[in-house]
Formats: C-alpha cells, structure tokens, sequence
C-alpha cells in the first residue's frame, strides 16, 4: 500500500510529465514563458503577498566562515551574548536594520555555513548565535519578517518561539526528522529547499545530464512537498527553492536556471538563491581582471541570474547586495507586467 504522502508525490510528478510531453507534442503557438502566479503566503502571524512584485529577501550571515566572505563574527563567536563576540553581534543587528530600512521584505538569519565541506555547528551554539540577534533586531524593528536558516528543528523551535516568521530548511525537512512536526506546530511559513544529499557529499556525487536536472529537482520537491503536508504543514505556508549549488554542480546549475519555469507546475511560489555562487564566478571568470574578491567577482553575475530567474518566474529572490537587486528586479517586473 502507498501512502498518502508517496501517492500525493507520485501524482505530482505525473503532473510535470504529463505537460512535459504535451508541451513537446503540441507546442503554443503564443506560449507564457515570462509569468508568474500570486499566491498569499501564510507565515506564523501575517500573510506576505506574492508575484506582483519581486519580493526580497535580505542575507545576514552570522558565521565566521560563509562561502561569500560576508560572515560577521569572528571565529570566537560562538557563545551567546555575551560570550557571542559583542562587535560580531551589534554588527548583525545593524545589517539587519539596514536592510530592513532599505526596503528588504524579508531578513534571512544564518548561523551555520553550508558551502561544501563546512564544519557543522551544534544547535546549541546555532541557537547561541541566532536568538539574541532575533531579539534585538525585533525590539528595534518590530515589523521586520525574520527567517532563520537552520536545518536543526531545536533551532527552528527557538527561533519562533523568540519571533521567526519563516524556517528555511536548506535540507527540505530531509536531515532533521523532527523538522516537519516542529514547523508544523509553530505555524511559521516555510521555504522547502532541494539538496542532493549532504555539503561533504557534493564533490562525489555522479554528475547529473543537463536534461536531467529539472526533472530530479522535480521529483525531489514532489516528495518533499508531500512529506511536509503530511507531517502536517498546510501548502499555503510553504515556498519551494530547488537549491541551486546544493548538490549541483557547475553547468548543471544553468540548465536548472534555463529550466526554472517549469517548476511552476509544483503549484508553490519560487524562491531562489543564486547570490554569489560559485558557477557564476566561473562562468564570468575568464572576461574579468584578475585576484577580484569574491563579492566584486561575482555581483553583476548574480544580477543578471537573478533578472533571468525573475522572468522564469521567481517569486523571491535571497540576496546579499540588496540594492542593486532592487533596481533588477524593477526592471523584470516590468517586463512581466508588460506580457501580462
């Protein structure tokens, strides 16, 4: 016997499939390929509209070894406050309410790294790091909507009970099985990541064929989806990101973005996070000057990827440079309203 979280996974994929061979066989003679649906997402206590606008959501990362280079603590960071180093703490905030006052919809708190072979952190030196910052960013401003990156449910646990709106689980609810029950208890909205396997696994994984990148990240948000509505998360709390760099590898990574629209078939708004990854860098590599740092390196790369994510539907975007994603972003949404 199937159950129902299996046949719910089943009848998804045969959804992709079937409008995949329809789309080969009977191509529109005027086809959409520039749209995106409105949804209304529900997070723990407020709703957040998606698809009129892009809607932007704000990294700060409170690790002292992000793959971006834009980690503010130190290594000695790792207790709470104070013991968290107090400088690393109050810069946090003070990013965070810079962004916020710069027009991010959504802040996004990272105390874990997740680039390949990154060393894990405990959820109780997660925790250390995040609360105090969701505290203070909450007392000084109360109407911002926080996201907490963490894969750990203790930490998700926590981080609602102290004012998180949104978890985003970067394993899709796959390396805490604790994680379903926990966001589904909190009522916070939910951001459900596609990843192959674990970041020490990544550089061993077989290479994926380039027309078999969509069709894996479909059928794995398919499962993923079904076992979150299981667990007991209602589908208008969650937001799928089929996980770029996570498990795919360099030109894998642009046949998933030349094939993003075709995840709107999973009936969930999109959230994508192309900001400052690796296969961008290589792609912009050989037109640039050399010893860039990573931020420079990569920064019109991760406009251009996310103007072309836009137009394939993108609902939200994570992003670390906040402002000249904005202006991006004005522009794409205008080109989707011009097709409309």
């Amino acid at each position: 016997m199937y159950s129902i979280a299996t046949q719910k996974a089943y009848n998804c994929a045969e959804k992709f499939l079937t409008h995949l061979h329809v789309t080969e066989a009977e191509p529109d003679p005027m086809p959409r390929s520039h749209y995106r649906p409105h949804f209304e997402w529900q997070l723990r206590t407020r709703k957040l509209a998606l698809g009129q606008r892009t809607r932007l959501m704000a990294i700060v990362n409170l690790t002292p070894d992000s793959f971006s280079g834009d980690g503010l603590l130190g290594a000695a960071g790792t207790g709470g406050w104070p013991g968290m180093a107090a400088a690393g703490a109050k810069l946090a905030v003070a990013a965070a309410v810079e962004a916020v006052d710069a027009g991010a919809d959504i802040i996004d708190l990272g105390a874990e790294s997740t680039r390949p072979d990154a060393t894990p952190l405990s959820s109780e030196a997660e925790q250390a790091r995040l609360l105090p910052v969701i505290e203070q960013l909450l007392r000084e401003r109360p109407q911002a909507i926080i996201s907490v990156d963490t894969y750990h449910a203790a930490t998700a646990r926590a981080a609602a009970h102290a004012g998180a709106e949104i978890i985003n689980d970067v394993s899709g609810l796959t390396w805490d099985h604790a994680m379903a029950d926990v966001v589904a208890q909190s009522g916070c909205g939910l951001v459900l990541m596609h990843a192959r396997g674990r970041s020490g696994e990544w550089r061993s994984l077989p290479a994926l064929n380039s027309s078999a990148v969509v069709p894996v990240v479909f059928a794995g948000l398919c499962e993923q989806m079904a076992q979150a509505e299981a667990g007991g998360i209602r589908t208008e709390r969650i937001v799928v990101d089929p996980g770029f760099g996570f498990g795919k590898r360099g030109a894998e990574n642009f046949a998933l973005l030349a094939g993003l629209g075709r995840l709107r078939e999973l009936g969930r708004p999109l959230l994508i996070g192309l900001s400052r990854k690796g296969f961008l860098g290589e792609a912009v590599k050989p037109v640039q000057a050399k010893d860039l740092d990573i931020r420079k390196a990569r920064r019109t790369a991760t406009v251009a990827a996310n103007v072309a994510a836009i137009l394939a539907g993108a609902h939200v975007l994570r992003v670390h440079d906040l402002q000249a994603t904005r202006e991006a972003a004005a522009i794409a949404d205008a080109v989707l309203h011009a097709g409309e």
